[in-house]
Formats: C-alpha cells, sequence, structure tokens
C-alpha cells in the first residue's frame, strides 16, 4: 500500500538530526506567539508565570528533544 523503502537507505544519524532540527523550529514558532494571544481572556491582575502556555509547552520540548538525544 505505502513503499517506504527509500527510507531504508537514509541513516540514523542524518534522520535524527531531522527531527532535531525539527524540534528546534517547533521551539522557535512556540516562542513567537505574543504573550497577549495566550493570555486573552485573563485580566493583567489574575496572570500569572505559571498560567503562560509557552513555558509548558516549551517544558514538554525539552523533554522530548532530551528522550530523542539519549536515544
Amino acid at each position: 500500500m505505502l513503499n517506504f523503502d527509500w527510507l531504508a537507505e537514509v541513516s540514523v544519524e542524518s534522520a535524527k538530526w531531522f527531527f532535531y532540527g525539527l524540534f528546534i523550529l517547533i521551539g522557535l514558532l512556540i516562542i513567537i506567539i505574543p504573550n497577549e494571544y495566550i493570555f486573552e481572556g485573563i485580566e493583567v491582575k489574575n496572570r500569572h508565570w505559571w498560567m503562560n502556555l509557552k513555558i509548558w509547552a516549551l517544558a514538554v520540548l525539552a523533554v522530548l528533544y532530551y528522550t530523542y538525544y539519549l536515544f
């Protein structure tokens, strides 16, 4: 049905670097999201650092990156 035989020619090392690059790209895209968009609908006085979804998204991405780095 799907022919992925061409993937046999891709080395593990180059695949690893490709996914590292994707992780970095996703991280950069997370960083450029404006804070006002994340905190939309929440009053300024009720905003706390732990409510910033960028921090949590980057933390999850870092854990995944480290896991991929180990294996």
